[in-house]
């Protein structure tokens, strides 16, 4: 008949056997695994931008956002944007850095300390795994 005998489940007890056509089984096999990967949730990296003079309002606000961008399961890239003469208030960027990094402290980690770029202060702060389950 052209059929197959296709060991399911070799765990079980006794062992769960079909007669099926083995080339199906493999398609259907196939076309499950890529519905899951399809379904995985894709961490993507998400950006705050500031400015060395950012006010108490524009912070939390922000900061906010970066709560959701962290509970759904992303990363966050926040960055100071110096601008022309800017650049001599470095303390101040890293401040508002290192504040944001310690606020966000219940949601995620930061993976390095704020540094910088060129005319950028970058800090990169990744999902805790217990805030990522939360939202699946």
């Amino acid at each position: 008949m052209g059929l197959d005998l296709v060991e399911i489940s070799p765990n079980a007890e006794p062992p769960v056997v079909r007669i099926i056509d083995y080339n199906k089984f493999l398609y259907q096999k196939k076309k499950k695994e890529k519905e899951l990967k399809a379904n995985t949730a894709k961490q993507q990296l998400k950006e705050i931008r500031f400015g060395p003079e950012t006010g108490e309002h524009d912070f939390e606000f922000k900061l906010r956002h970066a709560k959701n961008f962290l509970s759904e399961g992303n990363k966050v890239k926040a960055y100071v944007q110096f601008r022309g003469r800017a650049i001599v208030f470095k303390d101040r960027g890293e401040l508002l850095l290192l504040r944001l990094v310690k606020e966000l402290e219940d949601y995620g980690t930061a993976e390095h300390l704020p540094r910088l770029d060129g005319k950028r202060m970058t800090v990169i702060i990744s999902p805790k795994k217990s805030s990522a389950k939360k939202s699946s």
